[in-house]
């Protein structure tokens, strides 16, 4: 009877939260304090000889007799020794084990002794329009304030380019529908059919194609405000902040063409001579490089990180946020290597804001073709400052570098670190 007991409930509680939610006003939130009441602040007490943890002790087992096998007479324990496992026990050794080894604190629902398990709440529906657009650009607006101006006799100039233009144009076309009864904006448009172009592994010349078909199907000139070209999307993500430095490498990954003036003019490899280009001896047109890395800065990326208002809430969590389970390791930050670089170096762990980052390197084939002669090495970082659900997401990875080769760097790598490095440095 007992199993039906406890699915009735269930059912009760899912009874309960529908017409909670519903808009005919019946909703019943006294009923759910009337189902179950069951008191478990004595499992947190450490003093097990005290009147309240055995007070609660002795309640939880009179609590459990009708929960019993009914064949074995036993039930599971869930002392921090037995955790639950599959040998049942006598309600005596139930009370035996809680006593010397106390309550599991990770058991805090207790679905083996009769708690019954509340229904999940219903999904809530996205759809384009829940994204705030607004306040993306709120927070990414604020490496665009101006500077106030000091007073001056004469008339000021009008800014007619810069930082904020290109913000002012962009959070046009964040605002900006596609035809006048479309409920997707430019941006939204072009940040889909982007990620189209990269999951289908279409190529320039044929998103260009694409676009170019959609111009003539949907004219400008009859209210529809589809991108051109391919050229004029990126020039939409460079005022977004997502641009990287093209940096030209020796064919040996032994030297960066970066750096000093002196470098960037170098037409050859001070190590070992090699040319920088293809074809070095090309005199007419724009000269190829042999090797080019990409690097995506670091400085915008931190700043963007703290300007946003639902991350910079969670960059000092590992400060304050550990975990509370003795010898168990949920985040770097519950180690021991992460414990001791705060003791040697207490002029960094004494601000919680400062960043802590992890690096990762590895090799990937991206035309998707493993017989393709051809791989690229990216580098990425990530933020351990903040939860260890939130720093493993794949929208919480940076992609710092971009290095293209057909093996790995291996000791190399170093060599290709130089910017990052640099710029950590600076930080």
């Amino acid at each position: 009877m007992l199993p039906n007991f406890f699915q009735i409930v269930n059912q009760l509680y899912a009874f309960i939260y529908e017409t909670k939610h519903s808009k005919s006003g019946l909703g019943l939130p006294s009923i759910v304090a009337l189902v179950m009441t069951i008191d478990k602040s004595w499992t947190t007490i450490s003093n097990r000889n005290s009147d309240a943890f055995l007070d609660g002790l002795f309640e939880f087992i009179a609590h459990c007799k009708p929960l019993l096998h009914p064949i074995k007479e036993k039930i599971r324990c869930p002392c921090s020794r037995c955790c639950n496992c599959d040998k049942l026990v006598t309600l005596k050794t139930l009370e035996i084990h809680i006593s010397e080894h106390g309550f599991d604190p990770r058991y805090t629902t207790w679905t083996y002794h009769g708690e019954p398990i509340l229904p999940l709440p219903p999904p809530v529906p996205h759809s384009p329009e829940d994204i705030d657009m607004d306040a993306f650009f709120e927070d990414i607006s604020a490496n665009n304030v101006p500077t106030p101006l000091t007073q001056t006799t004469g008339p000021q100039p009008a800014q007619t380019t810069g930082p904020n233009n290109e913000f002012e144009e962009l959070l046009a076309r964040s605002t900006q529908k596609l035809y006048s009864s479309c409920d997707m904006t430019t941006l939204d448009f072009t940040s889909e059919i982007s990620n189209i172009k990269v999951l289908y592994k279409i190529s320039d010349a044929g998103y260009n194609k694409i676009l170019a078909l959609l111009q003539k199907a949907c004219s400008p000139s009859k209210g529809y405000n589809f991108p051109s070209s391919y050229y004029e999307i990126k020039k939409t993500y460079k005022k977004i902040g997502l641009g990287y430095e093209s940096i030209h490498a020796c064919i040996n990954d032994c030297f960066l063409f970066w750096g000093s003036d002196e470098n960037k003019s170098l037409n050859n490899c001070p190590i070992y001579k090699e040319s920088r280009w293809k074809n070095p001896k090309k005199r007419k047109g724009k000269k190829v490089a042999n090797k080019v890395v990409r690097y995506f800065p670091l400085k915008p990326r931190l700043q963007r990180m703290f300007n946003t208002k639902h991350i910079a809430k969670w960059m000092t969590w590992h400060a304050t946020r550990q975990s509370k389970e003795n010898c168990k390791m949920n985040h770097p930050c519950d180690g021991k290597a992460w414990k001791h670089f705060d003791m040697m170096k207490p002029e960094f762990s004494g601000d919680s804001r400062n960043v802590r980052l992890g690096l990762a390197a590895d090799g990937f084939n991206p035309f998707g073709m493993m017989s393709q002669n051809y791989s690229m090495w990216p580098v990425i970082l990530t933020t351990y400052n903040t939860p260890s659900w939130m720093c493993m997401k794949e929208t919480s990875l940076m992609l710092m570098m971009l290095i293209p080769d057909l093996k790995s760097p291996a000791k190399d790598i170093d060599v290709f670190l130089q910017p990052l490095i640099k710029e950590l440095q600076e930080l």
